[in-house]
């Protein structure tokens, strides 16, 4: 089973020195071995001893190794402090690395939430002008041909002809309302969060007979900001996509919830099918599952993806709401 997961590193993340009272601790230590031996020494006459030792081998001048040790010790100092001023600069260095990547990721977060949001305001406006502009004018066409059809001057030729006209603008209507569902899902804008979920698991239910589709909302999604709102019902329609065109699931569950953290309240998605599952560790021929990661990780969130071939496909997001509540109008 393969799990993937997506995360924007903290701001203030950093590589961190040992506490200073782990510094004195080994201090401590050092010094305490360092009197020890000294008693040692004066209570067993280890230098005369070493003396005595030594004098069979005064050819070699073996009786001057405690000078060499003294000189080792003291050479092994001063390369043990420059290699600490070389660590103590490279940290210094990458701390100020890690700081410059950490404001270039804020910038990145904002300007990836700024992207979406200018995406989702674009798309809102044109299924607006789809539907007030193409639409009024679909409705009078079809109200046109109605009125041809009905008139009592009309013939069958033009009867035909009208109800040909009538049936083009049915289907035409049919197709842009499809397209306006897809650019900006209505029931967002007009009964929150949680209606637009339920009324896309509803038309996923009656477009897919053989799969099941199970929505839980565990707590009220109320005061959800725009943002959010619109990542987590992106992300349940992605989700819902890939499962009827890649998984091939029998059932498809979904759970909603919005849960007070240790940050300030974030809404948990989950997404669990059935189905034939994915490799993750393989390059994604899609761009689906990308787009989602983008989308939750502009927010500050967390996606989460646990999959294995044959073994099903489970989503989860954790998206925190405080940080989308500045700048976003609520749903």
């Amino acid at each position: 089973m393969h799990q993937e997961s997506a995360q924007l590193l903290p701001e203030s993340q950093a590589i961190r020195c040992a506490p200073l009272s782990t510094v004195w601790v080994d201090v401590a230590v050092v010094a305490a071995v360092t009197v020890g031996a000294a008693w040692v020494c004066a209570a067993y006459d280890v230098s005369e001893w070493l003396r005595r030792w030594a004098a069979p081998w005064e050819r070699i001048q073996l009786d001057e190794l405690p000078i060499i040790l003294v000189v080792l010790a003291a050479g092994l100092s001063w390369f043990a402090a420059r290699r600490y001023g070389d660590a103590t600069r490279e940290l210094a260095e990458r701390r100020a690395a890690e700081r410059r990547l950490a404001i270039a990721l804020a910038e990145n977060r904002r300007l990836g939430q700024h992207h979406v949001e200018m995406q989702e305001a674009e798309r809102k406006h044109l299924a607006r002008e789809l539907h007030d502009e193409l639409g009024q004018h679909l409705n009078r066409i079809k109200l046109e041909a109605v009125g041809i059809r009905d008139s009592p001057q009309a013939d069958r030729d033009l009867i035909a002809a009208a109800d040909s006209i009538i049936e083009s603008t049915d289907h035409a209507y049919t197709a842009v309302g499809g397209l306006i569902a897809r650019l900006r899902p209505v029931a967002l804008d007009e009964l929150g969060l949680a209606a637009a979920i339920e009324h896309c698991a509803a038309r996923w239910r009656d477009r897919s007979g053989r799969t099941s589709v199970s929505l839980r909302i565990a707590s009220p999604l109320e005061d959800i900001p725009e943002a959010v709102a619109i990542t987590a019902y992106r992300t349940v329609q992605e989700s819902l996509t890939n499962a009827a065109k890649h998984s091939g699931a029998g059932t498809v569950s979904i759970a909603i919830a919005r849960e007070e953290g240790p940050s300030g309240a974030i809404l948990t998605l989950q997404v669990v099918d059935d189905g034939r599952g994915a490799d993750l560790p393989l390059p994604a021929r899609g761009l689906g599952l990308v787009g989602m990661r983008e989308r939750i990780a502009a927010l500050g969130g967390m996606l989460d993806i646990v999959s294995a071939p044959d073994a099903g496909f489970r989503l989860s997001a954790q998206i925190p709401i405080r940080q989308a509540t500045g700048g976003s109008s609520h749903a």
